[in-house]
Protein backbone atom coordinates (compact mmCIF):
# COMPACT_ATOMS: atom_id res chain seq x y z
CA UNK A 1 0.00 0.00 0.00
CA UNK A 2 2.38 2.76 1.04
CA UNK A 3 4.72 1.62 -2.33
CA UNK A 4 1.39 2.39 -4.49
CA UNK A 5 1.24 5.46 -2.78
CA UNK A 6 4.84 6.50 -3.15
CA UNK A 7 4.64 5.30 -6.97
CA UNK A 8 1.41 7.40 -7.10
CA UNK A 9 2.85 10.16 -6.08
CA UNK A 10 5.87 10.11 -8.26
CA UNK A 11 3.91 10.22 -11.17
CA UNK A 12 2.01 13.23 -9.87
CA UNK A 13 4.83 14.86 -9.57
CA UNK A 14 6.25 13.84 -13.04
CA UNK A 15 2.95 14.93 -14.66
CA UNK A 16 3.39 18.22 -12.62
CA UNK A 17 7.22 18.52 -14.38
CA UNK A 18 6.01 17.35 -17.55
CA UNK A 19 3.68 20.50 -17.15
CA UNK A 20 5.83 22.74 -16.45
CA UNK A 21 8.23 21.73 -18.97
CA UNK A 22 4.93 22.58 -21.76
CA UNK A 23 4.20 25.74 -19.93
CA UNK A 24 8.04 26.62 -20.05
CA UNK A 25 7.87 25.52 -24.18
CA UNK A 26 5.04 27.27 -24.86
CA UNK A 27 6.27 30.55 -23.32
CA UNK A 28 9.81 30.44 -24.50
CA UNK A 29 9.85 33.18 -27.13
CA UNK A 30 9.06 35.77 -25.30
CA UNK A 31 7.38 38.63 -27.44
CA UNK A 32 7.42 42.07 -27.12
CA UNK A 33 5.88 44.34 -30.24
CA UNK A 34 6.51 47.64 -29.65
CA UNK A 35 4.79 50.53 -31.42
CA UNK A 36 7.31 53.89 -31.75
CA UNK A 37 5.06 56.85 -32.21
CA UNK A 38 5.75 59.38 -34.42
CA UNK A 39 7.08 62.55 -32.49
CA UNK A 40 9.12 60.23 -30.55
CA UNK A 41 13.05 61.15 -30.08
CA UNK A 42 15.07 58.22 -30.33
CA UNK A 43 18.10 58.14 -27.43
CA UNK A 44 21.88 58.84 -28.62
CA UNK A 45 24.63 55.23 -28.90
CA UNK A 46 26.29 57.39 -25.57
CA UNK A 47 22.44 57.47 -24.08
CA UNK A 48 22.42 53.47 -23.76
CA UNK A 49 25.74 53.13 -22.33
CA UNK A 50 28.12 52.55 -25.51
CA UNK A 51 31.71 52.62 -25.18
CA UNK A 52 33.22 55.74 -26.10
CA UNK A 53 35.50 54.75 -28.84
CA UNK A 54 32.22 52.94 -30.61
CA UNK A 55 30.14 56.63 -30.31
CA UNK A 56 33.45 58.75 -31.76
CA UNK A 57 33.63 56.40 -34.61
CA UNK A 58 30.00 56.57 -35.94
CA UNK A 59 29.53 60.23 -35.22
CA UNK A 60 32.21 60.55 -37.66
CA UNK A 61 30.93 58.71 -40.02
CA UNK A 62 27.35 60.73 -39.02
CA UNK A 63 25.38 58.53 -36.95
CA UNK A 64 24.61 59.68 -33.60
CA UNK A 65 20.92 58.77 -32.67
CA UNK A 66 19.57 55.21 -32.47
CA UNK A 67 16.81 53.43 -34.81
CA UNK A 68 13.57 51.66 -32.96
CA UNK A 69 15.13 48.56 -33.44
CA UNK A 70 18.68 49.96 -31.49
CA UNK A 71 17.03 51.41 -29.29
CA UNK A 72 15.59 48.23 -27.80
CA UNK A 73 17.48 45.46 -28.67
CA UNK A 74 20.55 47.56 -27.66
CA UNK A 75 20.23 46.99 -23.77
CA UNK A 76 19.39 43.10 -24.01
CA UNK A 77 22.56 42.54 -26.11
CA UNK A 78 24.87 43.86 -24.20
CA UNK A 79 23.22 42.53 -21.08
CA UNK A 80 24.14 38.97 -22.77
CA UNK A 81 20.52 37.67 -23.64
CA UNK A 82 19.03 35.85 -26.84
CA UNK A 83 16.78 37.69 -28.69
CA UNK A 84 15.17 38.02 -32.33
CA UNK A 85 14.91 41.39 -34.07
CA UNK A 86 12.44 42.08 -36.54
CA UNK A 87 11.94 45.30 -38.11
CA UNK A 88 11.89 46.63 -41.66
CA UNK A 89 14.34 46.68 -44.15
CA UNK A 90 16.56 49.87 -44.01
CA UNK A 91 16.02 50.55 -40.30
CA UNK A 92 19.34 49.66 -39.17
CA UNK A 93 19.70 45.87 -37.84
CA UNK A 94 23.12 45.82 -38.93
CA UNK A 95 24.57 48.16 -35.73
CA UNK A 96 21.17 46.79 -33.87
CA UNK A 97 23.68 43.40 -33.18
CA UNK A 98 27.14 44.91 -34.46
CA UNK A 99 27.56 47.72 -31.72
CA UNK A 100 26.41 45.47 -28.43
CA UNK A 101 28.71 42.50 -30.01
CA UNK A 102 31.68 44.68 -30.56
CA UNK A 103 31.32 46.29 -27.15
CA UNK A 104 31.18 42.71 -25.63
CA UNK A 105 33.89 41.66 -27.06
CA UNK A 106 36.35 44.72 -26.63
CA UNK A 107 35.14 43.92 -22.48
CA UNK A 108 36.90 40.45 -22.28
CA UNK A 109 37.62 40.05 -18.93
CA UNK A 110 36.47 36.94 -17.69
CA UNK A 111 38.54 33.57 -17.55
CA UNK A 112 37.80 30.23 -19.53
CA UNK A 113 34.59 28.82 -17.96
CA UNK A 114 33.64 31.93 -16.50
CA UNK A 115 30.31 34.16 -17.16
CA UNK A 116 30.93 36.80 -19.35
CA UNK A 117 33.04 37.20 -22.87
CA UNK A 118 36.61 35.12 -21.83
CA UNK A 119 40.16 36.88 -22.71
CA UNK A 120 41.18 37.39 -26.04
CA UNK A 121 43.83 34.75 -27.48
CA UNK A 122 43.46 34.95 -31.09
CA UNK A 123 40.30 32.60 -31.83
CA UNK A 124 37.08 34.17 -32.71
CA UNK A 125 34.66 35.31 -29.89
CA UNK A 126 31.99 36.48 -32.14
CA UNK A 127 30.59 34.77 -35.30
CA UNK A 128 28.40 36.31 -37.47
CA UNK A 129 26.67 34.01 -40.61
CA UNK A 130 24.82 35.95 -43.48
CA UNK A 131 23.45 33.84 -46.80
CA UNK A 132 25.23 35.68 -49.29
CA UNK A 133 28.94 37.03 -50.13
CA UNK A 134 27.49 40.39 -50.70
CA UNK A 135 25.53 41.17 -47.54
CA UNK A 136 28.73 39.48 -45.72
CA UNK A 137 31.18 42.04 -47.38
CA UNK A 138 28.31 44.80 -46.01
CA UNK A 139 28.13 43.84 -42.66
CA UNK A 140 32.18 43.44 -42.27
CA UNK A 141 32.20 47.15 -43.69
CA UNK A 142 29.51 48.24 -41.31
CA UNK A 143 31.54 46.66 -38.53
CA UNK A 144 34.57 47.87 -39.51
CA UNK A 145 33.32 51.92 -39.79
CA UNK A 146 31.90 50.99 -36.11
CA UNK A 147 35.20 49.23 -34.78
CA UNK A 148 37.38 52.13 -35.79
CA UNK A 149 39.63 53.35 -33.14
CA UNK A 150 38.54 50.70 -30.79
CA UNK A 151 41.22 48.82 -28.98
CA UNK A 152 41.18 45.78 -26.90
CA UNK A 153 43.47 43.62 -24.48
CA UNK A 154 44.38 40.03 -24.96
CA UNK A 155 45.52 37.78 -22.87
CA UNK A 156 49.30 37.48 -23.02
CA UNK A 157 48.62 41.49 -22.11
CA UNK A 158 48.81 43.52 -25.77
CA UNK A 159 47.01 46.44 -26.42
CA UNK A 160 45.65 46.21 -29.55
CA UNK A 161 42.71 46.91 -32.44
CA UNK A 162 40.05 44.77 -32.56
CA UNK A 163 40.43 42.39 -35.44
CA UNK A 164 37.67 41.60 -37.81
CA UNK A 165 37.74 39.33 -41.18
CA UNK A 166 34.42 38.47 -43.33
CA UNK A 167 34.93 34.53 -44.82
CA UNK A 168 32.95 33.67 -47.71
CA UNK A 169 33.38 31.61 -51.19
CA UNK A 170 34.97 32.95 -54.40
CA UNK A 171 37.96 33.64 -53.11
CA UNK A 172 41.17 31.89 -52.38
CA UNK A 173 41.64 29.87 -48.79
CA UNK A 174 45.37 30.99 -48.21
CA UNK A 175 44.36 34.80 -47.61
CA UNK A 176 41.62 33.81 -45.13
CA UNK A 177 43.90 30.95 -43.36
CA UNK A 178 46.85 33.16 -42.88
CA UNK A 179 44.30 35.82 -41.33
CA UNK A 180 43.01 33.53 -39.10
CA UNK A 181 46.73 32.17 -38.04
CA UNK A 182 47.62 36.05 -37.23
CA UNK A 183 44.61 35.62 -35.21
CA UNK A 184 41.11 36.99 -35.35
CA UNK A 185 37.99 38.45 -32.70
CA UNK A 186 34.85 38.54 -35.05
CA UNK A 187 34.45 36.68 -38.00
CA UNK A 188 31.50 37.31 -40.36
CA UNK A 189 31.23 34.58 -42.52
CA UNK A 190 28.62 32.54 -45.13
CA UNK A 191 28.08 28.85 -43.82
CA UNK A 192 29.46 26.82 -46.54
CA UNK A 193 32.96 28.48 -46.06
CA UNK A 194 32.68 28.49 -42.66
CA UNK A 195 32.58 24.92 -42.31
CA UNK A 196 35.40 24.76 -44.96
CA UNK A 197 37.44 26.45 -42.75
CA UNK A 198 36.33 24.37 -39.72
CA UNK A 199 36.91 21.14 -41.16
CA UNK A 200 40.59 22.02 -42.04
CA UNK A 201 41.02 23.38 -38.06
CA UNK A 202 41.94 26.93 -39.49
CA UNK A 203 38.72 28.14 -37.92
CA UNK A 204 38.25 27.53 -34.26
CA UNK A 205 34.86 27.76 -33.06
CA UNK A 206 35.19 26.23 -29.80
CA UNK A 207 35.46 29.43 -27.64
CA UNK A 208 32.76 31.57 -29.75
CA UNK A 209 31.02 33.20 -27.41
CA UNK A 210 28.20 35.60 -29.57
CA UNK A 211 26.14 34.13 -32.26
CA UNK A 212 24.20 36.28 -34.84
CA UNK A 213 22.47 34.79 -37.27
CA UNK A 214 21.73 37.38 -39.65
CA UNK A 215 18.91 37.52 -42.68
CA UNK A 216 17.68 34.16 -40.66
CA UNK A 217 14.58 33.27 -42.80
CA UNK A 218 16.20 33.32 -45.61
CA UNK A 219 19.34 31.34 -44.78
CA UNK A 220 16.22 28.32 -43.85
CA UNK A 221 14.87 28.75 -47.58
CA UNK A 222 18.00 28.76 -49.18
CA UNK A 223 18.90 25.13 -47.30
CA UNK A 224 21.70 26.17 -45.04
CA UNK A 225 20.12 24.61 -42.00
CA UNK A 226 22.19 21.49 -41.86
CA UNK A 227 25.30 24.06 -42.19
CA UNK A 228 23.91 26.01 -39.21
CA UNK A 229 23.65 23.00 -36.66
CA UNK A 230 27.14 21.73 -38.12
CA UNK A 231 28.41 25.29 -36.87
CA UNK A 232 26.33 25.44 -34.07
CA UNK A 233 27.12 21.98 -33.13
CA UNK A 234 31.01 23.10 -32.40
CA UNK A 235 30.07 26.30 -30.13
CA UNK A 236 30.25 26.10 -26.51
CA UNK A 237 26.36 25.90 -25.47
CA UNK A 238 26.90 28.63 -23.40
CA UNK A 239 26.55 31.75 -25.62
CA UNK A 240 25.08 34.67 -26.54
CA UNK A 241 22.68 33.99 -29.35
CA UNK A 242 20.68 36.36 -31.95
CA UNK A 243 18.51 36.29 -35.11
CA UNK A 244 17.73 39.27 -37.08
CA UNK A 245 15.62 39.57 -40.13
CA UNK A 246 12.46 41.87 -41.47
CA UNK A 247 10.26 38.87 -41.53
CA UNK A 248 10.08 35.95 -39.27
CA UNK A 249 7.58 33.09 -40.33
CA UNK A 250 6.70 30.39 -38.60
CA UNK A 251 10.41 28.54 -39.06
CA UNK A 252 12.16 31.00 -37.67
CA UNK A 253 10.09 30.16 -34.07
CA UNK A 254 11.05 26.10 -34.72
CA UNK A 255 14.62 27.62 -34.91
CA UNK A 256 14.39 30.05 -31.99
CA UNK A 257 12.85 26.88 -29.92
CA UNK A 258 15.84 24.83 -30.71
CA UNK A 259 18.79 27.01 -30.55
CA UNK A 260 18.11 29.36 -28.33
CA UNK A 261 17.51 30.08 -24.51
CA UNK A 262 14.41 32.02 -23.78
CA UNK A 263 15.11 34.73 -26.17
CA UNK A 264 13.11 38.00 -26.57
CA UNK A 265 11.06 38.66 -30.08
CA UNK A 266 11.41 42.47 -30.55
CA UNK A 267 9.48 43.55 -33.17
CA UNK A 268 10.29 47.87 -32.97
CA UNK A 269 8.04 49.87 -35.72
CA UNK A 270 6.39 53.14 -36.17
CA UNK A 271 2.51 53.70 -35.54
CA UNK A 272 0.49 52.49 -38.80
CA UNK A 273 3.77 51.37 -40.37
CA UNK A 274 3.00 47.94 -42.61
CA UNK A 275 5.30 45.46 -43.82
CA UNK A 276 6.23 47.60 -46.57
CA UNK A 277 7.65 51.30 -46.30
CA UNK A 278 4.98 53.61 -46.41
CA UNK A 279 7.22 55.95 -47.92
CA UNK A 280 7.52 53.77 -51.44
CA UNK A 281 4.93 53.98 -53.95
CA UNK A 282 4.07 51.27 -55.15
CA UNK A 283 2.81 50.79 -58.86
CA UNK A 284 2.04 47.16 -60.49
CA UNK A 285 1.17 46.56 -64.14
CA UNK A 286 0.21 43.98 -66.13
CA UNK A 287 2.51 43.62 -68.71
CA UNK A 288 3.55 41.50 -72.14
CA UNK A 289 6.67 39.72 -72.16
CA UNK A 290 7.86 41.02 -75.42
CA UNK A 291 6.88 44.27 -74.30
CA UNK A 292 8.55 44.64 -71.32
CA UNK A 293 12.03 45.70 -72.15
CA UNK A 294 10.81 48.69 -73.61
CA UNK A 295 8.37 49.64 -70.89
CA UNK A 296 11.71 49.04 -68.64
CA UNK A 297 13.53 51.69 -70.97
CA UNK A 298 10.90 54.43 -70.88
CA UNK A 299 9.91 53.78 -67.11
CA UNK A 300 13.98 54.57 -66.51
CA UNK A 301 13.33 57.70 -68.22
CA UNK A 302 11.06 58.59 -65.32
CA UNK A 303 11.41 62.09 -63.99
CA UNK A 304 13.80 62.39 -60.94
CA UNK A 305 14.53 58.51 -61.53
CA UNK A 306 18.25 58.27 -59.26
CA UNK A 307 20.04 54.71 -58.75
CA UNK A 308 17.74 52.20 -59.62
CA UNK A 309 17.69 48.23 -58.83
CA UNK A 310 16.05 45.76 -61.26
CA UNK A 311 15.10 42.42 -60.05
CA UNK A 312 14.45 39.06 -61.92
CA UNK A 313 14.21 35.40 -61.01
CA UNK A 314 16.72 33.64 -62.78
CA UNK A 315 20.37 34.37 -63.53
CA UNK A 316 19.91 34.37 -67.26
CA UNK A 317 17.13 36.99 -67.49
CA UNK A 318 19.35 39.66 -65.65
CA UNK A 319 22.16 39.47 -67.86
CA UNK A 320 19.78 39.05 -70.59
CA UNK A 321 17.91 42.96 -69.22
CA UNK A 322 21.23 43.91 -68.04
CA UNK A 323 22.77 43.72 -72.28
CA UNK A 324 19.44 45.17 -73.40
CA UNK A 325 19.81 47.61 -71.36
CA UNK A 326 23.30 48.93 -72.59
CA UNK A 327 22.73 48.50 -76.02
CA UNK A 328 20.11 50.68 -75.14
CA UNK A 329 22.63 53.33 -73.67
CA UNK A 330 22.11 52.80 -69.92
CA UNK A 331 24.47 52.84 -67.81
CA UNK A 332 23.97 49.42 -66.66
CA UNK A 333 25.83 46.66 -64.39
CA UNK A 334 24.66 42.91 -63.19
CA UNK A 335 24.89 40.83 -60.35
CA UNK A 336 23.79 37.39 -60.31
CA UNK A 337 25.23 33.98 -59.52
CA UNK A 338 26.58 32.79 -63.06
CA UNK A 339 29.19 35.20 -62.57
CA UNK A 340 32.12 35.46 -60.46
CA UNK A 341 32.53 37.21 -57.21
CA UNK A 342 35.23 39.86 -58.79
CA UNK A 343 32.78 40.85 -61.32
CA UNK A 344 29.94 41.10 -58.92
CA UNK A 345 31.96 43.08 -56.44
CA UNK A 346 33.04 45.87 -59.19
CA UNK A 347 29.69 45.89 -60.40
CA UNK A 348 28.37 46.50 -56.65
CA UNK A 349 31.17 48.94 -56.23
CA UNK A 350 30.36 50.96 -59.49
CA UNK A 351 26.58 51.17 -58.40
CA UNK A 352 27.39 52.67 -55.24
CA UNK A 353 30.14 55.47 -56.22
CA UNK A 354 27.52 55.82 -58.96
CA UNK A 355 29.62 55.24 -62.34
CA UNK A 356 26.09 52.99 -63.26
CA UNK A 357 23.27 54.20 -61.97
CA UNK A 358 21.16 50.85 -63.18
CA UNK A 359 22.13 47.36 -61.12
CA UNK A 360 20.00 44.28 -62.44
CA UNK A 361 19.97 41.64 -59.86
CA UNK A 362 18.67 38.18 -58.96
CA UNK A 363 17.35 38.02 -55.32
CA UNK A 364 20.47 37.78 -54.09
CA UNK A 365 21.09 41.12 -53.73
CA UNK A 366 17.76 41.95 -52.51
CA UNK A 367 18.90 40.27 -48.78
CA UNK A 368 20.41 43.53 -46.57
CA UNK A 369 22.34 45.22 -49.45
CA UNK A 370 22.37 48.91 -48.34
CA UNK A 371 22.66 51.55 -51.52
CA UNK A 372 21.97 54.66 -50.34
CA UNK A 373 19.94 56.81 -52.61
CA UNK A 374 18.00 54.09 -54.61
CA UNK A 375 14.92 56.02 -55.67
CA UNK A 376 13.50 52.95 -58.40
CA UNK A 377 12.80 49.35 -57.45
CA UNK A 378 11.70 47.27 -60.33
CA UNK A 379 10.33 43.66 -60.27
CA UNK A 380 10.88 43.07 -63.93
CA UNK A 381 9.68 39.09 -62.90
CA UNK A 382 6.90 38.92 -60.26
CA UNK A 383 8.24 37.90 -56.81
CA UNK A 384 7.85 34.21 -55.60
CA UNK A 385 6.05 34.90 -52.85
CA UNK A 386 5.47 38.10 -50.35
CA UNK A 387 8.47 37.65 -48.17
CA UNK A 388 10.64 38.36 -51.39
CA UNK A 389 8.52 40.84 -52.28
CA UNK A 390 9.55 42.85 -49.09
CA UNK A 391 12.40 42.20 -49.32
CA UNK A 392 13.35 43.98 -52.77
CA UNK A 393 11.27 46.82 -52.60
CA UNK A 394 12.99 47.38 -49.17
CA UNK A 395 16.03 48.37 -51.30
CA UNK A 396 14.21 51.83 -52.01
CA UNK A 397 12.49 53.92 -48.98
CA UNK A 398 15.18 53.57 -46.52
CA UNK A 399 16.16 55.46 -43.34
CA UNK A 400 13.60 57.80 -43.63
CA UNK A 401 13.75 58.66 -47.34
CA UNK A 402 11.01 57.38 -50.11
CA UNK A 403 10.79 55.52 -53.39
CA UNK A 404 9.27 54.04 -55.97
CA UNK A 405 8.64 50.38 -56.78
CA UNK A 406 7.13 49.26 -59.87
CA UNK A 407 5.82 45.37 -60.64
CA UNK A 408 5.73 44.24 -63.58
CA UNK A 409 3.42 41.19 -63.89
CA UNK A 410 3.36 38.70 -67.31
CA UNK A 411 -0.38 36.75 -68.09
CA UNK A 412 1.01 33.78 -66.07
CA UNK A 413 2.08 35.50 -63.29
CA UNK A 414 -1.53 36.85 -62.27
CA UNK A 415 -2.31 34.03 -59.59
CA UNK A 416 1.01 34.50 -57.73
CA UNK A 417 0.47 38.37 -57.32
CA UNK A 418 -2.76 38.04 -56.25
CA UNK A 419 -1.48 35.91 -53.67
CA UNK A 420 1.41 38.35 -52.29
CA UNK A 421 -1.35 41.62 -53.05
CA UNK A 422 -4.04 39.65 -50.34
CA UNK A 423 -1.06 38.76 -48.22
CA UNK A 424 -0.25 41.99 -47.70
CA UNK A 425 -2.84 43.73 -48.14
CA UNK A 426 -2.00 46.20 -50.70
CA UNK A 427 -5.54 46.11 -52.80
CA UNK A 428 -3.80 45.28 -55.68
CA UNK A 429 -5.39 42.17 -56.77
CA UNK A 430 -5.68 43.18 -60.45
CA UNK A 431 -2.80 44.95 -62.50
CA UNK A 432 -3.81 47.32 -65.07
CA UNK A 433 -2.83 46.58 -68.55
CA UNK A 434 -0.03 48.52 -69.50
CA UNK A 435 2.57 48.68 -72.79
CA UNK A 436 5.24 51.03 -73.58
CA UNK A 437 3.27 53.37 -75.46
CA UNK A 438 0.60 53.59 -72.43
CA UNK A 439 -1.20 57.33 -71.46
CA UNK A 440 -0.82 56.16 -67.67
CA UNK A 441 2.58 54.93 -67.66
CA UNK A 442 4.09 58.19 -68.63
CA UNK A 443 1.45 60.07 -66.24
CA UNK A 444 2.20 57.97 -63.33
CA UNK A 445 6.09 57.81 -63.83
CA UNK A 446 6.71 61.64 -65.00
CA UNK A 447 8.14 60.28 -68.23
CA UNK A 448 8.62 62.75 -71.19
CA UNK A 449 6.73 62.93 -74.10
CA UNK A 450 10.05 62.76 -76.07
CA UNK A 451 11.31 59.50 -74.53
CA UNK A 452 12.16 56.71 -76.53
CA UNK A 453 13.75 53.38 -75.72
CA UNK A 454 16.80 54.26 -76.46
CA UNK A 455 19.15 57.17 -74.42
CA UNK A 456 21.93 59.28 -75.38
CA UNK A 457 24.03 58.11 -78.42
CA UNK A 458 24.19 54.35 -78.59
CA UNK A 459 23.32 53.60 -81.70
CA UNK A 460 25.23 55.78 -82.97
CA UNK A 461 27.97 54.93 -81.49
CA UNK A 462 27.74 51.19 -83.21
CA UNK A 463 27.23 53.31 -86.82
CA UNK A 464 30.41 54.99 -85.77
CA UNK A 465 32.76 51.92 -84.88
CA UNK A 466 31.09 50.30 -88.04
CA UNK A 467 32.51 53.06 -90.37
CA UNK A 468 35.80 53.40 -88.73
CA UNK A 469 36.52 49.72 -89.04
CA UNK A 470 35.18 50.27 -92.81
CA UNK A 471 37.46 53.02 -93.01
CA UNK A 472 40.15 51.22 -92.03
CA UNK A 473 40.02 48.67 -94.09
CA UNK A 474 39.05 51.05 -97.54
CA UNK A 475 35.65 50.65 -97.53
CA UNK A 476 32.61 52.87 -96.15
CA UNK A 477 30.22 54.64 -97.95
CA UNK A 478 32.19 57.81 -96.97
CA UNK A 479 35.98 57.07 -97.82
CA UNK A 480 35.54 57.04 -101.57
CA UNK A 481 38.98 58.73 -102.05
CA UNK A 482 40.82 56.73 -99.69
CA UNK A 483 38.84 53.46 -101.39
CA UNK A 484 39.91 54.44 -104.78
CA UNK A 485 43.39 54.80 -103.56
CA UNK A 486 43.66 51.77 -101.64
CA UNK A 487 41.82 49.95 -104.42
CA UNK A 488 43.99 50.99 -107.16
CA UNK A 489 47.40 50.22 -104.64
CA UNK A 490 46.09 46.45 -104.45
CA UNK A 491 45.32 46.71 -108.49
CA UNK A 492 49.27 47.61 -108.83
CA UNK A 493 50.55 45.30 -106.39
CA UNK A 494 48.51 42.44 -108.06
CA UNK A 495 49.20 43.36 -111.52
CA UNK A 496 53.11 43.67 -110.33
CA UNK A 497 52.81 40.54 -109.03
CA UNK A 498 51.68 38.52 -112.18
CA UNK A 499 53.92 40.69 -114.16
CA UNK A 500 56.93 39.03 -111.99
CA UNK A 501 55.74 35.92 -113.27
CA UNK A 502 55.91 36.82 -116.80
CA UNK A 503 59.05 38.78 -116.55
CA UNK A 504 60.89 35.53 -114.95
CA UNK A 505 59.15 33.58 -117.80
CA UNK A 506 59.89 35.97 -120.17
CA UNK A 507 63.04 37.10 -120.45
CA UNK A 508 65.39 35.18 -123.00
CA UNK A 509 68.71 36.35 -121.90
CA UNK A 510 68.86 35.28 -118.55
CA UNK A 511 71.49 31.80 -118.26
CA UNK A 512 68.46 30.27 -115.66
CA UNK A 513 66.21 30.68 -118.18
CA UNK A 514 66.15 26.87 -118.59
CA UNK A 515 66.54 25.73 -115.83
CA UNK A 516 62.71 27.54 -114.67
CA UNK A 517 62.01 25.77 -117.11
CA UNK A 518 62.73 22.71 -116.31
CA UNK A 519 62.72 22.32 -112.47
CA UNK A 520 59.70 25.06 -111.94
CA UNK A 521 60.38 25.13 -108.21
CA UNK A 522 60.22 28.16 -106.04
CA UNK A 523 64.04 28.12 -105.40
CA UNK A 524 64.88 27.57 -109.78
CA UNK A 525 62.33 30.98 -109.77
CA UNK A 526 63.83 32.68 -106.93
CA UNK A 527 67.14 32.33 -108.58
CA UNK A 528 66.00 32.92 -111.87
CA UNK A 529 64.15 36.48 -110.42
CA UNK A 530 67.21 37.43 -109.13
CA UNK A 531 70.07 36.86 -112.06
CA UNK A 532 67.43 38.94 -114.50
CA UNK A 533 68.25 41.95 -113.57
CA UNK A 534 72.00 41.27 -113.62
CA UNK A 535 71.82 40.95 -117.54
CA UNK A 536 71.76 44.67 -117.80
CA UNK A 537 68.89 44.55 -120.34
CA UNK A 538 66.69 47.45 -120.59
CA UNK A 539 63.41 45.60 -121.88
CA UNK A 540 63.78 43.61 -118.59
CA UNK A 541 64.30 46.64 -116.64
CA UNK A 542 60.86 48.33 -118.11
CA UNK A 543 59.33 45.46 -117.88
CA UNK A 544 59.68 45.25 -113.60
CA UNK A 545 58.95 49.15 -113.36
CA UNK A 546 56.03 49.06 -116.30
CA UNK A 547 54.35 45.77 -116.75
CA UNK A 548 51.91 46.60 -119.07
CA UNK A 549 55.46 48.01 -121.82
CA UNK A 550 56.61 44.51 -121.09
CA UNK A 551 53.86 43.03 -122.97
CA UNK A 552 54.15 45.15 -126.11
CA UNK A 553 57.73 44.17 -125.78
CA UNK A 554 57.13 40.67 -125.80
CA UNK A 555 54.96 40.58 -129.08
CA UNK A 556 56.95 43.27 -130.67
CA UNK A 557 60.44 43.10 -132.23
CA UNK A 558 62.03 41.41 -128.90
CA UNK A 559 61.46 38.04 -131.10
CA UNK A 560 65.08 38.11 -132.65
CA UNK A 561 66.50 38.26 -129.60
CA UNK A 562 64.67 35.47 -127.93
CA UNK A 563 66.07 32.21 -127.91
CA UNK A 564 63.72 29.03 -128.44
CA UNK A 565 63.90 27.78 -125.38
CA UNK A 566 62.91 31.47 -124.05
CA UNK A 567 59.53 31.48 -126.41
CA UNK A 568 58.70 28.18 -125.43
CA UNK A 569 59.21 29.77 -121.45
CA UNK A 570 56.86 32.01 -122.34
CA UNK A 571 54.26 30.08 -123.96
CA UNK A 572 53.97 28.01 -121.33
CA UNK A 573 53.69 30.99 -118.69
CA UNK A 574 51.03 32.54 -120.95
Amino acid sequence: MQCAREHIAKGNQLNIEQEAKNTALDDIVEEEHVIVAEDHVSPTFAELGVRQEIVDALTADGITNTFAIQELTLPLAMAGDDLIGQARTGMGKTLGFGVPLLQRVSQATAEPGERGIWKLDGTPRALIIVPTRELCIQVTDDLEIAAKGLHVDTADGQNRPIRLLSIFGGRPFEHQISELKIGIDVVVGTPGRLLDLARQGHLILGKVQVLVLDEADEMLDLGFLPDIERLMSSLPDARQTMLFSATMPGPIVTLARTFLTKPTHIRAEHANDSAIHERTTQYVYRAHALDKAELVARILQAEGRGATMIFTRTKRTAQKVADDLAERGFAVGAVHGDLGQVAREKALTAFREGRINVLVATDVAARGIDIDDVTHVINYQCPDDEKTYVHRIGRTGRAGRTGIAVTLVDWDELHRWEMISKALDLAKDEPVETYSSSPHLREEMGISEAATGRIGQGPAVVRDDRKDRNSRSGGGRSGGGEKRELAGQRKSTSQASRQRRRTRSGSSDAATTGDVASTGTPAAESAAGSATPDTGSSATHEGGDRPRRRRRRRTGGSADKSSASGDTVGNASE
